[in-house]
């Protein structure tokens, strides 16, 4: 995806016009996560699609400067995906995302090797439907533990993929829509209010209603909510962060924790630690994948701020 990311005082309101500064960049919620789960120390190959064009070239150049594996699907006479990002002074975020060449991606684009031979498949919802399906069945069949970021959460979601999927990580609007929107829940007055109030014993026991192994929720300034089949534990968010621009931070958390359960052996809780602090760094610099940290930076980082975990019942945090 392209990002236009404009920043200004305050979001406009309706029929208002306002002055802002425009920055243009990479983005796209897959690019971010590969860029973020690179930078955090995993060996990375991202697969996605592009138009014929410019842009092409500037992301497989910034690839090659990560040093992060690229495969690109030029889809000709379809535009690269662009997104339309706000950015307010207090670093919040508006984004609208027109998919473009992302809807084309095919099976026969993602070479079956590169699934089957991984160690944690990430996938999210800016591509095409059909082959994130794929994606998520080859890979889980194989025995590759499989990771959904439910976003940008689609009407056209079939819940039927949940059955291929081992990590499921939504933030707080896509963990209510789905629990609105899947057949077997189906909720259709659930609310973010109604998830900030619930007490953690009946989150979690709503979380084992989706019938995923881990289901974690990303709580923004709150930090997130990991609920796994012998239990719950919530993990806070490091305070104190000087927020510059939260956009990309959810990917930050996904490209983070990815990169966690391989150099944590799978364990979940490190590997969400590992993502908390991937996402807080993230959150200090302008930007989408510009902004994720190093290894080094998350190293630095770490050992000011420590492992925190909140509180938890059930299977002990690892």
């Amino acid at each position: 995806m392209q990002d236009l990311t404009f920043t200004c005082v305050d979001f406009p309101t309706r029929g208002e016009t306002t002055i802002g500064k425009l920055a243009v960049g990479q983005g796209g919620k897959g690019s971010n996560q590969a860029i973020a789960c690179g930078r955090a120390g995993a060996s990375t190959v991202f697969v996605g699609a592009m138009g014929r064009d410019a842009f092409a070239d500037q992301v497989r150049a910034f690839y090659r400067k990560e040093g992060i594996g690229c495969r690109l699907a030029l889809k000709p006479g379809f535009a690269t995906g662009t997104a339309v990002i706000l950015v307010d002074q207090k670093g919040d975020n508006r984004i609208v995302i027109e998919p473009g060449a992302n809807e084309l991606l095919s099976p026969a684009n993602v070479p079956r090797t590169l699934l089957t031979r991984a160690k944690v498949v990430v996938v999210q919802l800016e591509a095409n439907l059909l082959t994130t399906a794929h994606v998520l069945r080859v890979a889980h069949e194989a025995g590759v533990t499989t990771l959904l970021n439910p976003a940008p959460m689609r009407a056209d979601f079939d819940p039927k993929i949940l059955q291929f999927v081992d990590i499921l990580v939504p933030n707080e609007t896509e963990f209510v829509a789905l629990v609105r929107q899947l057949p077997h829940i189906r909720h259709p007055q659930f609310s973010e209010s109604n998830l900030r109030r619930m007490p953690p014993a009946q989150l979690h026991a709503l979380c084992r209603k989706f019938g995923v192994p881990t289901l974690i929720v990303t709580l923004g300034s709150r930090g997130c909510f990991v609920s796994e089949e012998l239990g719950f534990h919530h993990i806070p968010a490091h305070r104190d962060i000087g927020v510059v621009d939260t956009t990309g931070a959810g990917d930050a958390f996904c490209g983070g924790f990815a990169a966690g359960l391989v150099r944590c052996s799978g364990r979940v809780a490190d590997a969400a630690r590992l993502g908390n602090a991937t996402a807080a760094l993230s959150i200090t610099k302008a930007g989408a994948a510009s902004s994720m940290p190093t290894k080094s930076e998350l190293r630095r980082f770490l050992s000011l701020h420590g492992r925190a975990i909140g509180y938890s019942t059930g299977k002990s945090p690892n």
